[in-house]
C-alpha cells in the first residue's frame, strides 16, 4: 500500500514538474522573441534616424551651395545689364520650377474633415476629404492666379501628384492627413474668389467640412525637394 501512494505520489510530482517545465520553455521563448522584437525596432529606428541626418546634413550642403552659387552669379553679372537680365531670369524660372523657397501676399486656407461624420446616416466618405477634392481647390487656385501653392508643406509643381492608396492621402508621394493646410502666393483678392458662394469649397461645406480661409502679407511657401527629370522631352 505504501509503495502504491509512494508511485502515485512521484507520478503526481512528475506530472506538476512537466508542467512547470513547458510553462517555463514557453515563457522563456515569449520572452526571447520580444527581445529580438525590440532589438529590431531599435535597429530599425537607428538605422532612419542615420540616414535622417544623413539626408539634413545633404539638404543644408545643398543650401548652402546654391546660396554660394546666387552670390558667384550676383557678382558676374554685376555692371552687366546684358547678364543681369539672364540672372532674373534664371531665378524666376527656378521659383517657377518650386526649387525655392518663396514669401509673399497670398492665403491661407485650412480644412478639416466633418468632425460628426461618424453621427451621419449617410455614407461616412461623403463626410471626409479625398485626393480629388484637394486637386480641384489647387486647381481653382491655379486658375485664380496663384504662383505658388503647398500643401501641408509639401510643394506643388509641374510633376506633382496628389493620390489616394486606401485611406491616406499623399503629395509627392509624402503622406499629408486632415487638417490640411493649403497656402498660395498671388494676388489676395483673387485667391479668396476660390471660396465665394457656389464654389467647390461651398459644395464640401454641405458635407460638414471645416474650411477657413485668410488672407495674409506674408505667406510662407517651402522649396520642392524632390528629383526634377524629364525623360521624353527634347528641344527643338
Amino acid at each position: 500500500m505504501n509503495k502504491k501512494y509512494i508511485a502515485v505520489t512521484l507520478g503526481m510530482v512528475c506530472f506538476i514538474l512537466t508542467i512547470a517545465i513547458c510553462v517555463q520553455v514557453k515563457t522563456i521563448q515569449k520572452a526571447n522573441s520580444t527581445v529580438i522584437g525590440t532589438f529590431s525596432e531599435n535597429d530599425l529606428r537607428d538605422e532612419v534616424l542615420k540616414w535622417k541626418e544623413k539626408y539634413d546634413s545633404i539638404s543644408h550642403q545643398l543650401d548652402r551651395e546654391e546660396e554660394n552659387l546666387k552670390t558667384i552669379r550676383e557678382k558676374s553679372t554685376q555692371n552687366d545689364s546684358t547678364s543681369a537680365k539672364k540672372e532674373e531670369q534664371i531665378t524666376l524660372n527656378n521659383h517657377l520650377l518650386g526649387i525655392t523657397k518663396l514669401e509673399g501676399s497670398g492665403i491661407e486656407m485650412t480644412l478639416a474633415d466633418d468632425p460628426n461624420a461618424t453621427k451621419s446616416l449617410d455614407d461616412i466618405s461623403n463626410h471626409i476629404i479625398h485626393d480629388a477634392d484637394l486637386r480641384a481647390i489647387v486647381n481653382a487656385l491655379k486658375n485664380a492666379g496663384a504662383e505658388a501653392i503647398s500643401i501641408n508643406g509639401q510643394r506643388i509643381v509641374n510633376t506633382t501628384a496628389i493620390t489616394c492608396i486606401g485611406n491616406v492621402i499623399k503629395v509627392n508621394d509624402e503622406r499629408v492627413t486632415s487638417p490640411f493646410t493649403i497656402k498660395a502666393i498671388g494676388y489676395p483678392e483673387s485667391l479668396v474668389a476660390v471660396d465665394m458662394a457656389g464654389s467647390y469649397n461651398d459644395q464640401l461645406r454641405e458635407y460638414g467640412i471645416v474650411i477657413e480661409i485668410k488672407k495674409s502679407n506674408k505667406v510662407e511657401i517651402p522649396k520642392y525637394t524632390g528629383a526634377i527629370s524629364a525623360k521624353y522631352m527634347t528641344e527643338q
